[in-house]
């Protein structure tokens, strides 16, 4: 049986908007267009390239209820994939579950209509599946735990949140585990793990930051069984290999487009792995003529400079790579020197940008004196004084010799105004 390759991509995400502006070619927003093309480029590597099978492990769009554009975009691109033979694994993710049980997820469509060479992980199970080049290969899909199906009501009764998770975990490690011993009983037939959730060892992204459901995590150690010659893991956007170059390989495929400012020097692409008759390879692909939207930041530190707009102009000139870029400028200057800061040059400067985030001022304010725990009303002039010269610790000696000349000056100030 020849090698089976393997593309594995993640966290589509079809919907998110920000830092974007409709698309008149299209009608779309732009940011959306940019996570379409991604997946087409991606579509075209697994035709081009020969894939035999192609793995995406979960959230297909942004929110629980697509639009019907975005749908029907997803689907054209899935579907093409899967007419050049190409057998398509979806799993779903959390941003793919209904928000009320028993309604069907944003991808079980798919199973519904039955599309050739399309398998929907909607559960936990094992799939029995031909690649293209007619390999077999056994994919166990485990969807983002929805704690309703995994964690009975009365095992909830008077838990903690703390409890809850501990509940759900364990229920997720058996589960996991059974399918590993299910996979085992045809050792004949590679087995693949394809699941959306977090794992304790793993540095997470952004995705913290549009988060749906409460996030539950298990160990690396239960994911590291020979059983599986590989694990496609999604949901956490940061690219990252979990077990090092031993086997399985463990491997978050991050997110196929940066989402936001902390993703701004992550890595995007997807995963082409090989399964063999000895040890599972794999690569992370950059991309596929088309590198994702880069998101710049701007620093400038005008504190010192007498032209503040200047120094920031020149600090945008000095990033060549603004043409297609998100970008956000962030100013540190003195707080006298805000009126100084002209925002239409800075603005004009940044024109060649896809798109202006931001013009984020970070303003230096002087340290205000703290009197402590003092009314101020009560006190008077000269204790005033007395004070002020203790907190900024003026040595004992002169500060008796500053409390007598502003003593004497504020006798006369008193004297000349009566």
């Amino acid at each position: 049986m020849p090698p089976i390759k393997l593309l594995h991509t993640a966290d589509i995400h079809i919907g998110m908007e920000n830092y974007g502006r409709i698309d008149p070619a299209t009608g779309i927003n732009g940011r959306v267009m940019d996570f379409l093309r991604r997946l087409s480029d991606v579509g075209d590597y697994a035709i081009e390239q020969g894939v035999d099978v192609f793995v995406f492990a979960g959230d297909a769009y942004k929110t629980r209820d697509p639009n019907s554009t975005y749908q029907r975009e997803f689907a054209r691109r899935i579907k093409r994939i899967a007419d050049a033979g190409i057998p398509v694994i979806l799993l779903v993710g959390n941003h793919d579950l209904p928000a009320v049980a028993r309604r069907a997820t944003s991808i079980d469509i798919f199973g519904t209509l039955d599309v050739p060479n399309v398998i929907v992980g909607n559960r936990e199970e094992i799939h029995q599946i031909v690649c293209r080049r007619g390999q077999s290969l056994q994919v166990a899909t485990v969807p983002y735990p929805l704690r309703s199906a995994l964690v009975s009501r009365e095992q909830t009764q008077g838990k903690s949140l703390a409890e809850l998770d501990a509940l759900l975990q364990n229920a997720m490690i058996e589960n996991i585990r059974a399918l590993a011993t299910q996979a085992r009983q045809r050792p004949e037939v590679p087995a693949i793990l394809v699941g959306h959730f977090s794992v304790n060892e793993a540095a997470h992204g952004s995705e913290k930051n549009i988060m749906i459901g409460r996030d539950a995590a298990i160990p690396r150690a239960v994911l590291a069984d020979p059983a599986w010659r590989y694990v496609a893991l999604g949901h956490i956007h940061k690219h990252q290999s979990l077990n090092g170059d031993l086997q399985p390989p463990i491997v978050y495929s991050g997110s196929i487009e940066r989402i936001d400012f902390s993703e701004e020097d992550d890595p995007k692409g997807f995963v082409v792995a090989e399964i063999s008759d000895e040890l599972t390879t794999w690569r992370f692909e950059r991309g596929y003529r088309r590198q994702a939207r880069p998101f710049v930041t701007v620093k400038a530190d005008v504190r010192d400079a007498t032209e503040p707009t200047a120094e920031v102009v020149k600090a945008i000139r000095s990033k060549p790579e603004l043409a297609e870029a998100v970008v956000r400028v962030i100013v540190t200057l003195r707080q006298e020197q805000e009126s100084l800061l002209v925002e239409r040059e800075i603005f004009r400067a940044l024109e060649a940008a896809y798109f202006v985030a931001a013009l984020q001022k970070e303003m230096e304010r002087p340290d205000r004196i703290r009197l402590g725990a003092v009314s101020v009303e009560a006190l008077a002039p000269v204790e005033l004084l007395a004070k002020y010269l203790e907190t900024k610790g003026v040595p004992e000696e002169r500060a008796k010799l500053l409390l007598q000349h502003g003593e004497a000056l504020m006798r006369a100030v008193d004297e000349s105004n009566r």
